[in-house]
């Protein structure tokens, strides 16, 4: 049972559920299905950044999280993962508990727990933000898409509809910090899924808003989105690929991504089968297995880093098969 002072730090962490709601977001409401999944979402987020905050250790945590349903678990382990990342940026606390949740079953769980690390660099001062040079140099990046998610759902008018771009974005010199933005992009991209309601003529307007050069980024953040949180039929998901146009095999590359997560985590559900079928043109099966085979094994320096070289791979084999 948690101590009184866990219980408090939680209660002063955390916050308020009604944060979350599409109406105080302002987010387009498709339909009281589409509402009730994305506001089901944010409360499952928040309740494992919760478990994280109250914890007394990861492993502590991770029993809790293991009780949320397959469809909201992966959304609970990123919210964990925000949780521990503010617990190592907060005076007082210690360091440590990132690295500690992801030596545990946080493991299964990296690319979220990844993003939600993200998501506490947007809450945190800069001095107090966790060291991502500790963290796996292809899957790091996955932060920065994080980072984004939280700007374009919390800041949504500067973000989404200011198109707003960060400037001088730290990030390690020798780590292609020219994508620092391409990163942020395709957060802010899996955040307009949200911000559209899940319906996918709003979403590829919010996405067609933007700059031409960002509509690749957008559209495979969107792509991701759409098959790991679901929230369309069949009819719609070929409707987004359709709007998608040119971009439709790097809307299949983050669909791919979210097979992968989904699989790697042991969660795999219907809605992303179905999305793997429509936008992969394949089984979420053998869409996650083209993110394995072309994973790089090594690390490229330079102007694009290795984690793009992969996106675009799997892009490429998507165009490539017919399939796109």
């Amino acid at each position: 049972m948690p101590s009184p002072l866990r219980t408090l730090r939680r209660r002063v962490l955390t916050p308020n559920t009604a944060e979350t709601k599409l109406a105080k977001r302002g987010f387009h409401e498709k339909s009281p299905e589409a509402r009730e999944l994305l506001e089901t979402v944010g409360s499952r987020f928040l309740e494992g950044y919760a478990y994280a905050v109250e914890s007394g250790a990861p492993a502590e945590a991770e029993h809790r999280l293991e009780t949320v349903p397959d469809r909201f678990r992966g959304f609970a382990y990123e919210g964990a993962g925000m949780g521990f990342a503010m617990l190592d940026g907060l005076p007082l606390q210690g360091r440590g508990w990132v690295g500690g949740f992801l030596a545990g079953r946080g493991a299964d769980h990296h690319y979220m727990v990844y993003v939600g690390i993200g998501w506490a660099m947007a809450r945190l001062p800069r001095f107090r933000w966790p060291d991502i040079t500790a963290l796996d140099p292809l899957l790091r990046w996955l932060v920065l898409d994080g980072y984004g998610f939280h700007q374009a759902y919390f800041a949504t008018d500067r973000y989404v509809h200011g198109r707003f771009r960060e400037r001088a974005f730290p990030w390690p010199a020798d780590d292609s910090p020219g994508y620092v933005n391409r990163a942020i992009d395709q957060g802010i991209g899996r955040a307009l899924w949200f911000v559209g309601g899940t319906d996918p003529r709003v979403v590829a307007g919010l996405i067609e808003r933007f700059h031409e050069s960002r509509h690749s980024d957008l559209y495979g953040g969107a792509g991701l989105a759409a098959a790991y949180a679901g929230g369309v039929d069949e009819a719609e998901l070929r409707d987004f690929r359709e709007r998608a146009g040119a971009h439709r095999a790097i809307v299949a590359q983050g669909a791919a991504f979210a097979c992968e997560a989904r699989i790697h985590a042991g969660l795999l559900g219907p809605h992303t089968e179905l999305a793997a079928e429509v936008l992969c043109g394949t089984s979420a099966a053998a869409a996650a297995k083209i993110t394995q085979d072309l994973r790089p094994t090594g690390r490229a320096n330079g102007p694009v880093p290795s984690f793009e070289t992969w996106r675009r791979a799997i892009a490429d084999t998507f165009a490539t098969t017919g399939r796109n």
